[in-house]
């Protein structure tokens, strides 16, 4: 085991010994490779420096109160990265090459998967990006798949506690017909500029409204939302918004623990009347909302008083039992090294 603060990480990078990769060339994936190497040569006319060819998925892996790790959901992040590649005129990694790619590179860092009771997990990150040298607008020929992990703790310093929002509509992180289905890097590109304003503010970030109305409630830019009202579950569902994998199983878990569960355009008008609201996706897991400034109107929205709802805690923690093995994993959503 690694000689970390487990109790204190960041959500942030930290060296580990491995990380694993596949090369796309003359048509083929190569054979995938583990390396200590954390850096890349690429040619400078390569499509992800001047076209944004680049894709690219999170999980986690966590080690149970039995000593075994368990990795979340890692078939649905293959099937969101062929998406996202497919959309990008990238080559398109097999599931079985990701999946095992997975496996690999987390079993050659085992020692940087966290103690059990800590908190933290061991944060998988596939990338895939354009290789091949362009400089006419075109997909490239050539591709690069790595998968490199890091263990992290919260991705909010508050952990399960409430976090502050506000509302951008002078930014959009995606156009109505773009990107923000799928996982592009340039999706995260586009939203920085919000999201450093937010934080200069004091917010943990933002909430986007709909880009072409402003009319609706679009998504956390790292996070899906959610709010609650009575008993349903209300998530927006828009082309611009990224399906995530942790709303995917909180979905689950809230129509089994009763509510109903809407996935419909949500009206911003809706806000005022939600009980509980909350961001969720794999770094966030499941983040309770708090507040949402609107500057517009200078108005600050305000949820179960500023504290964690009963539903946003009872779905967080029904989540983590699961993969961290605590409860049973009747959905066979966990890979068990």
């Amino acid at each position: 085991m690694a000689e970390l603060d487990w109790k204190n990480l960041s959500f942030g990078y930290l060296k580990t010994d491995y990380n694993i990769r596949s090369y796309f060339r003359n048509g083929a994936w190569t054979k995938p490779e583990l390396t200590s190497d954390e850096t890349i040569n690429i040619h400078m006319a390569a499509t992800v420096l001047h076209y944004g060819q680049a894709a690219f998925e999170g999980m986690k892996a966590f080690r149970g109160e039995d000593g075994k790790i368990r990795i979340f959901r890692p078939e649905e992040n293959a099937k969101r990265m062929r998406q996202s590649a497919e959309y990008l005129i990238m080559a398109v990694p097999p599931i079985d090459m990701f999946v095992d790619m997975v496996k690999e590179v987390v079993r050659a860092n085992e020692r940087f998967v966290p103690p059990y009771g800590t908190g933290a997990s061991l944060y998988i990150r596939p990338v895939l990006f354009g290789t091949g040298p362009r400089v006419g607008v075109k997909p490239a020929d050539e591709y690069v798949l790595i998968i490199f992990v890091t263990p992290v703790g919260p991705y909010y310093k508050s952990g399960f506690n409430t976090v502050k929002f506000m509302i951008d509509r002078d930014h959009d992180r995606a156009a109505p017909l773009g990107t923000g289905h799928i996982k592009a890097g340039g999706n995260y590109g586009a939203s920085l500029i919000s999201s450093e304003m937010a934080h200069k503010l004091g917010y943990a970030g933002v909430l986007y409204l709909d880009a072409k109305e402003k009319k609706f409630i679009d998504e956390c830019g790292t996070a899906n939302f959610f709010g609650i009202r009575g008993k349903s579950y209300i998530t927006p569902k828009s082309h611009s918004i990224l399906t995530s994998i942790t709303n995917m199983s909180v979905m689950t878990l809230a129509e089994e623990m009763g509510l109903t569960v809407e996935k419909r355009p949500v009206e911003f008008a809706e806000l005022p009347t939600f009980e509980e609201v909350g961001a969720c996706g794999t770094a966030a897991v499941i983040s309770p909302v708090g507040e949402i400034y609107d500057p517009e109107h200078k108005y600050t929205y305000v949820f179960n008083e500023g504290k964690p709802g009963k539903w946003g805690k009872k779905l967080y923690h029904k989540l983590r039992a699961i993969q961290y093995g605590e409860e049973p994993d009747t959905h066979g959503w966990n890979l068990i090294l």
